[in-house]
């Protein structure tokens, strides 16, 4: 498929039918993830992946309330047969830049004005989902809230130094409804947010 199509096609999907996805896409799919950039080299990433409908359970129990009923995006979510759970570590940035080819004599994290393993880990995280779509998949990434991270760690045995960013879904679209802010939200035109050699310009 042409770059600029899996681009345009690349959408948040939030509904997926079940079927399982060949091990082989997601292979090339963490391959891909790991091409993206990071500072210094550093690759402060890892995934877990889960793609056993057991794992994919245990993910959900320990992320959702049992008592309460599935809205209509759990249930979609839910279906999703692979979880990737894309994690970020900033030691690894800290010591990297304490290295002599860096300059830099310290882990002194007041150097660093934006959190770039987070950011590197949202990079590999996009070519998983350009990926997907390159594959005829679908994919969503979604956040694991704050009081349910912990749960996260221990139920999947994530160390400390490493901290889940968020989690990639993929599968097989169960529809093409546009759901989500996407379907009520215009896409912001590129006059309303590229700024030419300073902001207005």
């Amino acid at each position: 498929m042409e770059y600029s199509t899996v681009v345009r096609r690349r959408r948040m999907v939030r509904n997926f039918t079940g079927e399982p996805v060949d091990p082989g896409v997601v292979d090339r799919a963490l391959a891909n993830a790991v091409r993206a950039p990071s500072a210094g080299f550093s690759q402060g990433w890892a995934f877990v992946v889960l793609d056993r409908p057991d794992d994919i359970e245990r993910f959900w129990r320990v992320t959702t309330d049992a008592d309460d009923e599935p809205d209509l995006w759990l249930e979609g979510m839910r279906r999703a047969p692979v979880l990737i759970i894309p994690l970020s570590c900033k030691a690894a940035y800290l010591d990297r830049y304490a290295e002599s080819d860096k300059g830099w004599t310290d882990r002194d994290e007041a150097r660093w004005p934006t959190p770039y393993w987070d950011m590197d880990a949202g990079m590999a995280a996009l070519l998983i989902l350009l990926t997907a779509v390159d594959e005829g998949l679908g994919g969503c990434f979604f956040g694991v809230p704050p009081d349910q991270i912990d749960g996260v760690r221990a139920e999947f045995g994530i160390p400390r130094d490493h901290h889940p960013i968020g989690v990639v879904a993929l599968g097989r679209p169960a529809d093409e409804l546009v759901r989500g802010s996407a379907a009520t939200q215009r896409r912001r035109p590129l006059d309303e947010v590229v700024h030419r050699g300073r902001w207005g310009g």
